[in-house]
């Protein structure tokens, strides 16, 4: 190579560097986060969502009641509490509910106070005790019995009725596994369908979508008590949507 061409060749490359170095700050920083972004994305050929559910009725129940009475004392009102309280838990107990399966959930002493007016501040009046208990059922046959006696035993209000499942996760895993299968079948449509060849499934996400199951209703402690009152459990639908990445084969 002559003098003059290696010379030139390094001038040609002198200037290629100057280039490079002159790149714009925000272009680099665009290439950067642009690779930083597709690095971030799980790779799949084929993307699909699936979705599965399971239908099983509950197994057990719990039903939140209890008692709230007024004094002109604490006192006052804590006594008669406490003996409607008693015969509250001695007609659960009656029924062949376990005392563990008895729960205070809630207990609470408020003043009363007089309305005030213009003329007048207000003044205290007495006081208000709240006694409430969480009762597990496992017989939820027996749930319209149950809340004949404690409304015959006192309580003064009977709040929401759940009817739950003692193993949720067990039945989410049968779901999991219709939604992995769901998905399957639609990545083999699509690859059949784009004469491709299906690979294994290289990631899987799962979204949040159970939620235990709402309490079922409310009553009141006012209502009459009938001979039972009537109660339908009913099933509930347990569902997973899942999405999923597949490879594809040579």
């Amino acid at each position: 190579m002559s003098a003059s061409r290696a010379a030139a060749l390094q001038l040609l490359l002198f200037a290629f560097g100057i280039a490079l170095i002159g790149l714009p700050a925000d272009q680099a920083r665009a290439q950067q986060q642009q690779s930083s972004s597709q690095q971030a994305v799980p790779e799949g050929r084929i993307v699909v969502v699936g979705e599965g559910s399971v239908t099983a009725a509950s197994d057990y129940a719990e039903i939140n009641g209890g008692v709230t009475t007024r004094g002109k004392t604490v006192k006052e009102a804590g006594d008669a509490n406490s003996k409607l309280m008693a015969a509250v838990t001695a007609a659960l107990q009656d029924a062949g509910i376990a005392t563990s399966d008895i729960q205070t959930s809630h207990f609470s002493i408020q003043p009363l106070y007089t309305p005030a007016d213009p003329h007048n501040e207000a003044k205290l009046s007495g006081y208000s005790v709240s006694n409430q208990v969480n009762v597990t059922l496992h017989d939820i046959g027996k749930a319209g019995d149950i809340l004949d006696r404690l409304i015959t035993a006192g309580v003064t209000n009977v709040g929401n009725i759940q009817f739950l499942h003692s193993n949720p996760s067990k039945l989410l895993d049968q779901a999991r596994e219709a939604a992995v299968a769901d998905a399957k079948r639609k990545a083999e449509i699509y690859a059949k369908a784009s004469g491709i060849k299906l690979g294994s499934a290289i990631w899987i996400t799962e979204e949040p979508a159970y939620a235990p199951p709402m309490p079922m209703m409310r009553m009141a402690a006012s209502a009459p008590a009938a001979a039972s009152v009537p109660i339908s459990v009913g099933e509930d639908s347990l569902q997973v949507r899942i999405t999923v990445g597949f490879a594809t084969a040579n």
